[in-house]
């Protein structure tokens, strides 16, 4: 049913921009998330599995019509196999686009992200297969009144289909590739995969970014209450709780050091919609929600600080046995130092004046000054903001 709504509620927004209508559809917060989810998983589906299914539209019957005689309907005799088949597999595309990216939506928000990888896999497949079937009933049997496809569609006709079952095998094969490419773009972060595939990174490459070091409270002393099993467990549930909102503020998660999480963004990105300091309350929030959750698990609730730089940085892919994009420069080191200022002045967050100064927090913050500090192994003193919520 969700699927549903949210496809509905996909064409409004698109209904609504091209009429361009005054008042503003009746959203809510909750939904308009669930539908920016669900059109972030939707657009690169369909492009994928569009393509897809052309290429197989090539590899199948471009050039087939020499080799042998074909029977055509009265109506497309004009067009080749090879016309028909791209037609009509460029529509499957479509269809299988839509589908396998509601299911994934569906899958991700109601099944457990924490569920065992081979089970996970194991039903994700199953649902894949059982929808793929049923949509290419449903769909030969309407292509089939305008194309001539020769093709029993009696029950179970898929078990003797020879072409079925090579579709479904390119169809496998498609599927891993898409979900490399998932995989390659969620590990580097969008647009990052693209210029690494490119070989850009080779040589050392300036950039603009923006860095937040996020670090979990009285770590040491909650380790030493629960033992070490349970408080990796905890730090399981925290940084789940960090991943649930980082999606929604653009934001890159660079590397994991034991309880502490690195974030990243291009300059302009983190700046837009104030995403680098969103993120933190965003993570606040998801958090509390789920307080009654950690204090009966656990008996405690985590509380995190971070410190927040941006500007200038190098970076280049590193390694051989094991390669990884890493960024070096200053920006990185202070904004850990700044990080670490956060237990001194007895705050959460902690940011930079060079940052705060290219951000528009006056609308739902505020800032307060705490002075000027010369940060471990600097020569220059910096100075160094923390933000208030308004009530």
């Amino acid at each position: 049913m969700d699927g549903v709504v949210l496809i509905t509620y996909v064409l409004l927004i698109l209904v609504a921009d091209r009429f361009r209508m005054r008042r503003p559809l009746p959203f809510n917060k909750k939904i308009k998330e669930k539908v920016e989810q669900y059109v972030k998983l939707l657009v690169p589906s369909i492009l994928f599995w569009t393509i897809a299914m052309v290429s197989y539209a090539v590899f199948r019957f471009y050039g087939i019509d020499e080799y042998i005689e074909i029977d055509l309907n009265p109506g497309f005799k004009k067009n080749t196999l090879f016309v028909q088949g791209l037609v009509i597999l460029c529509y499957m595309g479509f269809g299988l686009g839509i589908l396998y990216a509601t299911i994934d939506f569906l899958f991700d928000r109601y099944v457990s992200k924490r569920m065992a990888l081979g089970i996970s896999l194991l039903f994700r497949t199953s649902i894949y297969f059982l929808v793929t079937i049923s949509f290419f009933t449903g769909a030969l049997g309407v292509l089939s009144l305008f194309f001539e496809l020769n093709i029993n569609l009696k029950y179970g006709w898929w078990l003797w289909d020879k072409r079925f079952w090579a579709l479904i095998f390119y169809i496998v094969l498609s599927s891993f590739v898409f979900s490399f490419l998932k995989i390659a773009t969620e590990r580097f972060g969008k647009g990052v995969f693209v210029k690494v595939l490119l070989g850009k990174y080779k040589n050392p490459r300036e950039e603009e970014r923006i860095f937040m070091f996020l670090d979990l409270k009285d770590s040491t002393s909650i380790a030493e209450k629960i033992g070490h099993l349970t408080y990796s467990q905890f730090l399981q549930d925290c940084f789940y709780d960090l991943n649930s909102v980082v999606p929604k503020y653009n934001a890159e998660i660079y590397q994991y050091v034991g309880d502490e999480a690195v974030l990243s963004w291009p300059y302009r990105r983190g700046l837009a919609n104030n995403n680098c300091i969103a993120l933190f309350y965003a993570f606040e929030e998801q958090k509390l929600s789920r307080r009654e959750y950690y204090m009966e698990k656990y008996g405690i609730f985590p509380k995190f600080k971070a410190g927040l730089h941006g500007g200038r940085l190098m970076a280049a892919e590193v390694g051989f046995v094991k390669k990884e994009l890493a960024y070096h420069g200053d920006v990185i080191n202070t904004s850990a130092r700044i990080q670490a200022e956060c237990n001194k002045h007895n705050v959460d967050l902690i940011l930079s004046e060079e940052l705060l100064k290219d951000l528009r927090i006056e609308h739902f913050t505020a800032s307060r000054s705490l002075g000027n500090v010369l940060l471990k192994g600097k020569r220059k003193k910096i100075g160094i903001y923390t933000l208030m919520p308004y009530d």
